[in-house]
């Protein structure tokens, strides 16, 4: 199947039961059993759950996997990951990462003696600088959240496997409509479905999908007996979302590169991080690993004036001030005060989030309106 097709049926069937097209939401706990262990594949839904298995089998087709595992959030599909790992391991991630993944690794992991190294990752060449015998995992960003900086998965790819390595990445601004880390020989892939995945901001959700048998053995065991499960009726919203993945990410992409030339050219606007831009840091390796460079746009006003980054996100009316991405709706954030908040400032300034950044989640709205918006608010 192609991928459009793929979001609608990919590793989909019917309910055996009674047919039904879209999987029914199985909300229940346990499962009757005819003797000790018989029954028809499920026994406790912290387990497997007949909603969740539907939706992790669409996970895995999406992206190209084998295996998919649905979370409770996007942070407790990171923590499995993690917990891969055991004290005096190390891990290389990217320097420019959304927040609440520097809190999980430096205020939970690193106290487990596990220890991280911060880096750009521009250059292939750099991160194999880092790699020593400790060293158990890449984490990768890219786009990364909010500098939108691009990372060549193959490049990192061929340094995990000359080391040995685990490669994770974490696909969430891209999504498998745009970009397939597997295909690009990463080992694991993480979203955060609550994103677009997702897609309505009406659920809160994480996913790993991964190709290796003996990798998802050890994924499900970590999922299974942490217990950070989502429930049927997450999981159904999910499924639903994921069936108009590729429809929505179309405008996405359209609305996003509309609103990029208009601010690019805004005279009020210093400057607009999006890959779409030839001038954009690894445009080429965004443009040799996307399909499209999405919805997402960070950007500083002239001057880099903090409270006139405040009175511009006060100001919106259509974009919404509000945590999060990936909805239909479009969002606008501030960094620095918001998603980014739990990085210490001269950490954050040293990647470029800056005080006065502002960061947006570009929906599916009519771009001239959403152009209108961002025109009366930046005056």
């Amino acid at each position: 199947m192609k991928f459009n097709t793929k979001t609608i049926h990919g590793g989909q069937e019917h309910d055996p039961a009674y047919g039904a097209v879209m999987p029914p939401i199985y909300q229940t706990s346990t499962y009757a059993q005819t003797t000790p262990g018989g029954h028809k594949g499920f026994e406790y839904s912290r387990t497997h759950n007949p909603t969740r298995k539907a939706l992790e089998n669409a996970f895995a087709s999406i992206e190209n996997g084998k295996h998919g595992l649905a979370f409770g959030s996007g942070l407790a599909a990171i923590d499995a990951v993690i917990k891969l790992l055991k004290p005096g391991d190390e891990v290389i991630s990217t320097n420019d990462l959304y927040g609440g993944t520097y809190r999980l690794f430096t205020k939970i992991f690193e106290d487990f003696g596990i220890k991280f190294h911060f880096i750009g990752m521009e250059n292939a060449n750099k991160v194999e600088a880092y790699v020593n015998k400790n060293t158990k995992l890449i984490w990768v960003e890219t786009p990364t959240n909010p500098m939108m900086n691009i990372i060549d998965i193959k490049a990192i790819a061929e340094v995990s496997k000359k080391h040995s390595l685990l490669l994770a990445v974490d696909n969430t601004f891209a999504t498998p409509y745009l970009q397939r880390p597997l295909d690009l020989g990463a080992d694991i892939v993480m979203h955060s479905a609550t994103k677009y995945i997702g897609g309505h901001s009406d659920l809160v959700m994480g996913a790993l999908i991964v190709k290796d048998d003996e990798i998802a053995e050890r994924l499900y065991f970590i999922q299974n007996a942490s217990g950070a499960v989502c429930g049927p009726q997450d999981s159904f919203l999910a499924l639903r979302g994921i069936k108009t993945l590729h429809v929505r990410m179309q405008r996405h992409c359209e609305n996003g590169e509309a609103i990029a030339k208009y601010l690019k050219n805004h005279p009020k606007i210093e400057k607009v991080y999006w890959p779409g831009f030839e001038d954009h840091p690894n445009h080429d390796v965004a443009k040799a690993q996307m399909d499209g460079f999405g919805g997402m746009i960070s950007f500083v006003t002239k001057g880099s004036n903090f409270d006139e980054a405040i009175r511009i996100v006060e100001n919106l009316k259509i974009f919404t001030l509000a945590e999060s991405l990936g909805g239909v709706e479009s969002l606008a954030g501030h960094p620095a005060s918001m998603t980014h908040a739990s990085i210490p400032k001269e950490e954050r300034e040293k990647t470029g989030v800056v005080d006065s950044l502002i960061r947006l989640s570009v929906g599916i709205e009519d771009e001239d309106d959403l152009i209108a918006d961002l025109e009366q608010a930046i005056g």
